[in-house]
């Protein structure tokens, strides 16, 4: 069975690397998705609802999806009311005269607006995709002030909500809207996970002082084995949740969500889990290989993920509280499994250096 685990993953790990060798880079992830926010972003529906125009938050609410399988263009209007994007059968074209084109390039809407933004020119309409969907960020469906708005200043304990935005859309002479709500959500108690996340990360790295020769030391490591593939498939979990989040669909947009931009996190989930069947198997440079695998778990899985523990919103299609467990299990299990690596590294190093000492 231990073995069996091994070569999957060994193999797994393999075939992604060679995939990623291979495919083009997946555009799910925007270049500044958030980690993590205490804003909530929802769309409610389009008014009047039509028939195969679907809206959906992405990435924490940084962006916002449209997928137009109406057979007719339906354009997004921007900030001054100009035309801004159009999407129909024939792809996707931005307007190169609307400010909203440069302002929703970035998140912070901080983008230096072109001599040739004018909201009051005619459209020049520039394609920029095949498909039906387009994502945008848009301001009307953020919050980007340096400070919470009043009510969550006086009560920030509690949820608020911030306001109720639309995005007008017009469809030939038809007018339409996208409608949602923006709500603060308080942020947890960041202390308290991080306390969580040392203690248990101390306590699984102490299982490297038992000695390698003994019975309990040789069933410790077993169980830092059994812990580091836990930590290997919860850094898994995460990331597969982190590209639902990004709107991936199908297992096929899954994994080329993965391959472009979360492979780190991929492979070094994997390499735990390989790691954790050479410890349970007692491979050689076992203990070498645990120390490693946990190195890479705890840094691109576990401290690349920890604003999670900060943030009322997590980048992930489940309940904030879920990721945060995950990603604590993650930091226990790499972090834990190179302490104790390194430990029993340097047990078994230093009673060679006594012998070499002695016959000298």
């Amino acid at each position: 069975m231990i073995r069996t685990l091994l070569r999957a993953a060994l193999v797994a790990a393999g075939a992604l690397t060679a995939t990623l060798a291979t495919a083009a880079p997946a555009a799910a992830h925007g270049a500044d998705a958030p980690d993590g926010t205490d804003y909530r972003t929802v769309v409610t529906g389009v008014a009047p609802a039509r028939d195969g125009l679907r809206v959906r938050v992405v990435e924490a609410g940084a962006r916002l999806e449209l997928t137009n399988r109406t057979g007719r263009p339906v354009e997004v209007i921007g900030y001054s009311g100009e035309p801004y994007l159009r999407v129909g059968p024939d792809g996707v074209f931005e307007n190169t005269r609307s400010p909203a084109t440069y302002l929703n390039r970035t998140i912070a809407g901080d983008t230096t607006l072109p001599a040739e933004a004018d909201p009051a020119a005619p459209p020049s309409w520039r394609r920029v995709a095949d498909g039906p969907s387009v994502r945008w960020h848009d301001q009307r469906a953020l919050y980007r002030e340096s400070a919470p708005p009043a009510a969550v200043r006086a009560a920030p304990e509690r949820e608020h909500r911030v306001r109720d935005w639309a995005v007008p859309l017009r469809d030939g002479t038809d007018r339409m809207e996208i409608r949602g709500t923006l709500d603060w959500v308080p942020p947890p108690d960041a202390y308290t996970w991080w306390v969580v996340a040392t203690v248990g990360l101390l306590a699984v790295g102490a299982l490297g002082l038992l000695p390698a020769g003994s019975l309990p030391g040789a069933r410790a490591f077993a169980g830092l084995g059994g812990l580091l593939i836990a930590g290997g498939v919860a850094a898994m979990v995460y990331t597969v949740g982190r590209e639902l989040d990004a709107g991936a669909q199908g297992v096929g947009g899954v994994l080329l969500g993965l391959l472009g931009g979360q492979i780190w996190a991929l492979l070094t989930g994997l390499g735990a889990i390989a790691a954790g069947g050479y410890a349970l198997a007692c491979r050689p440079a076992a203990d070498f290989a645990v120390a490693l695998a946990g190195a890479c778990l705890a840094l691109f899985a576990g401290v690349a993920n920890v604003a999670v523990f900060a943030r009322g919103v997590a980048p992930v299609p489940w309940p904030a509280t879920s990721a945060r467990v995950l990603v604590a299990i993650v930091l226990v299990a790499g972090a834990g499994a190179t302490a104790a690596g390194a430990l029993r590294l340097h047990a078994a190093r230093t009673p060679t250096q006594a012998r070499t000492h002695t016959h000298a």
